[in-house]
């Protein structure tokens, strides 16, 4: 389909990011192919492994358009500079202006040519939403059947299937390869994460979270401990925005994560329903806390203009899904396939190691093994990191014997992908989650008390020195109690600066880490802003 953009235009083109206007590609000599290989390399490394092409597009974002024939032969010399730099293209939407051709263009690096694009999505939503059935279908392939079939695919625990109910917290992959085509559907095996990540260009993880609120503080820790790109927020058409709905996506929003919501089991409700819970959605998002822009996707074109725009956290798009009859879900699909990285790991792989311990293993034959997401660095086989803080607050060297990056046995993990370490020198009983594996250059420092700038989301009193909550900064789960406060008492809505410590035992805290605090229906949210002695 080919849309008439008469009279459209884009915004002024900006030096940084991965978007590059070009009115046509028609390079005279090898000079210049060079020079837009090592262009288009830049803006690759800009959008962590993806960049958009608008052909036909002036420098200043005038749709001045191309001839059949400039079109096809900028295609072809775009398609020859994206094989220098081990990338392939492909055409996202067509336009017209006054009988010309405008593109968009998706440029995608190949899986040959270095590691999968990674895009992490934690989904959200109140319990019996539907989460866990819409990342099985869209993983699988394979339909529900409305009575917990594609639910029980992905469960982790017999308890889980039984009570149709997340308790836990998992990962699944969704693959697409280099021209946008989902990779799982065609292995012996989707749901196997080893084959789709060595089959893949693109990797988008969902992380599967608990709706339910006795669930939360498992919630909680699948979010701080697997740094999201976007969520997904789950709302199941016949119950609407309940429970921990609204929690969720406050949690979200505070955080500075961009949220994109799903509406299931719209095979199950008469059309006035779901348009009143459309319109329930809209008017959730359009509260002054939140101030959204909801976007209802219905085509195409709707597609690729929310995957554009979701970077900036200021829209959300809607989509109407159902996962027994599959309405809904190829554009779905779409979208996160044109749904860019926010967080460039890239960046990071140069700083020196540092990942939290998510979880621990006894496995026999290895020993002890810890998993986690590294925030920056990269670890290899028979490196040496420091592990810690025990209880005693003191660091130890240990060897990695061994690594895993979504069950593929590799010699080297990076930031930003889900690894396990098998590890030296240490006993599974000593391992805690919330521990830190840190490259032997930085300082080992366990903290006792932090400062930092908080602001009290929700609380049905007020909070005085002495109060006391659990705190999630990434995989730590502990205790603290407030020692000092800027302001007293603190009220639902204040923000104020206060001294913090943990009451069981030291941890490792960076100055600019985000958390929340939780007690009861206490809610807050903080960032670190200076280590205490």
């Amino acid at each position: 389909m080919v849309d008439n953009l008469e009279g459209h235009r884009l915004a002024k083109e900006v030096e940084e990011g991965n978007v590059e206007y070009k009115l046509k590609v028609m390079p005279k000599d090898e000079e210049r192919l060079e020079k837009l290989a090592s262009q288009m390399k830049y803006r690759l490394n800009e959008g962590g492994g993806e960049a958009i092409y608008e052909l036909g597009v002036s420098d200043k974002g005038e749709l001045v358009g191309l001839t059949i024939e400039e079109y096809e032969e900028s295609l072809r010399h775009l398609e020859e500079v994206a094989k220098r730099v081990g990338a392939t293209c492909s055409v996202v939407r067509k336009g017209e202006v006054r009988g010309r051709i405008v593109a968009e263009v998706l440029v995608r690096r190949t899986r040959e040519s270095g590691l999968p694009v990674l895009v992490t999505i934690p989904v959200v939503g109140n319990v019996d939403s539907g989460k866990s059935t819409t990342i099985s279908v869209l993983c699988s392939g394979e339909l529900d059947d409305g009575n917990g079939l594609a639910m029980a695919r992905i469960a982790r625990y017999i308890h889980e299937i039984k009570m149709r109910r997340t308790s836990s917290i998992s990962t699944h992959l969704l693959g697409f390869d280099e021209a946008g085509d989902v990779v799982n559907y065609e292995l012996s095996s989707p749901l196997s994460e080893a084959e789709v990540f060595l089959a893949s260009a693109k990797i988008i993880s969902f992380v599967d979270l608990g709706g339910h609120e006795r669930y939360l503080r498992t919630t909680l820790k699948g979010i701080m401990g697997h740094p999201p790109d976007y969520a997904m927020l789950i709302v199941g058409a016949n119950a609407g925005v309940i429970g921990t709905t609204k929690e969720h996506l406050g949690v979200a929003t505070s955080l500075k994560i961009p949220v994109f919501s799903v509406v299931t089991k719209a095979d199950m409700v008469p059309r006035e329903l779901l348009v009143r819970v459309l319109k329930d959605i809209e008017k959730l998002l359009k509260m002054p806390a939140l101030n959204k822009i909801p976007v209802s996707v219905k085509n195409d074109d709707d597609v690729v203009v929310a995957a554009r725009n979701m970077p900036s956290g200021r829209i959300v798009p809607i989509f109407i899904i159902s996962n027994k009859t599959g309405q809904g879900l190829e554009q779905l699909r779409r979208f996160l396939n044109l749904l860019p990285p926010r967080i460039p790991w890239s960046e990071q792989w140069d700083k020196p190691f540092t990942m939290y311990v998510d979880d621990k293993f006894n496995v026999k034959g290895v020993g002890t093994v810890i998993s986690g997401i590294p925030l920056q660095g990269s670890v290899a086989v028979d490196d040496h990191v420091l592990l810690g803080p025990f209880k005693d607050g003191s660091f130890r060297l240990v060897r990695v014997k061994s690594i895993q990056v979504n069950r593929v046995n590799v010699n080297r993990g990076f930031a930003g992908q889900e690894v396990c370490l098998a590890v030296t020198n240490v006993d599974y009983d000593e391992v805690d989650k919330g521990m830190c594996v840190l490259d032997k250059s930085l300082t080992s420092r366990a903290v006792k008390s932090f400062e930092a700038r908080i602001t009290l989301l929700y609380h049905p009193t007020t909070i005085k020195v002495g109060y006391n909550a659990v705190l999630h900064l990434q995989t730590i789960r502990q205790a603290v109690i407030f020692e000092k406060l800027s302001k007293e008492p603190l009220r639902a809505g204040d923000t104020a600066t206060a001294m913090l410590s943990f009451l069981y035992k030291p941890e490792y805290v960076r100055p600019n880490d985000w958390f929340i605090f939780r007690e009861g229906r206490t809610r807050g949210i903080g960032v670190v802003t200076r280590i205490l002695e």
